[in-house]
Formats: C-alpha cells, structure tokens, sequence
C-alpha cells in the first residue's frame, strides 16, 4: 500500500488522525473526543442565552452616513460595473453594465447621468447617481 506521507510512521499517523476526529466532527455526534475545554461553556444565572446576531441595522456595520439598504443598493450597482470600465463616462459605464446583464433598473439609472463626466470608482457613480456615501471620519 502507497503512503501520501513520509513524515511518520503508520502507527503515528494513525494516531494522530484519531486526536483530530473530535474536532472534525465537532461536539455533537456520537463518539466525539473533544476536550471538554473545547466545549462552550452555558450561559450563566443571571445572562441571557445565546442567539443568532440580530439582523437589520445593529448587524449591517454600514458606515457612518450609510444605511444598510445604501449598502447593498450600492453593492448591487458595483456587480454590474466591471474594474475595466473604471474610469468611464456615461456611455463606457451604460456599454459596460448590459456586457455585464445588469436589471434594467440599474441600466436605466445610469443612463440618466450627464454625458461626458469620467467617473473613477464606483461611489462616484453612486453619488452621481443622487445617492449619499459614507461620511469620512478625521
């Protein structure tokens, strides 16, 4: 039988695959050698249990002039404009998004922006476009 490793012998091998089946498998399965300090330790008395991360704004880390619907609107917009488009004007960025099959909404959008303005990055067609970025912090 041909071994992909060199490095130890058989038995060592062995062993060394059975101290990390624990943690392939993880605590919950039948069998588990997990250490126990490995396992989370239960809410206390007095906290309340663990949950999933909230979702909406507490969870969206959008930045200080943003919200987290900017974002991803924003997000949306820079999927149909391709690095090669940058920097381009109106007709570069409006060719560029329908190579890229963008919605109509957002070909329609760039569309309506003045002709013959260079934009260099995607938040400045963002703004172009009437939309606020993040505010910059000093």
């Amino acid at each position: 039988m041909e071994r992909g490793s060199s490095k130890h012998s058989p038995r060592l091998d062995d062993q060394m695959s059975q101290e990390v089946d624990g943690l392939i498998q993880g605590p919950g399965t039948a069998g588990s050698r997990v250490d126990e300090f490995r396992e989370p330790e239960p809410a206390g008395e007095d906290q309340p249990e663990a949950r999933t991360a909230p979702g909406g704004p507490l969870r969206s880390g959008s930045p200080q002039g943003m919200t987290s619907g900017d974002v991803e609107e924003r997000s949306r917009l820079g999927r149909f404009i391709g690095l090669s488009a940058l920097p381009g004007d109106r007709d570069t960025l409006v060719r560029n998004a329908r190579d890229n099959d963008a919605p109509d909404d957002i070909v329609t959008a760039l569309e309506g922006l003045p002709p013959g303005i260079p934009y260099r990055t995607v938040s400045e067609v963002w703004a172009a476009l009437g939309h606020k970025n993040e505010t910059t912090r000093w």
